[in-house]
């Protein structure tokens, strides 16, 4: 498994959950929203995919 982040995903990422007003730098309310909504993505992808391996596909 490659975790290596490129370098401009990296600072995009960064810029999106970077706080000033955290002690530990980072919106911790905003990174989790944006997991879980590229989590909720994944899965529906996942949902069409199935669909069409099983022949189904809409």
């Amino acid at each position: 498994m490659d975790a290596e982040v490129p370098a401009s995903d990296y600072g995009e990422i960064e810029g999106l959950i970077a706080s000033d007003d955290s002690p530990v730098g980072i919106d911790a309310k905003k990174t989790h929203v944006i997991i879980i909504h590229k989590l909720l993505q994944i899965e529906e992808r996942l949902k069409r995919l199935e669909r069409l391996v099983a022949g189904r596909d809409t």
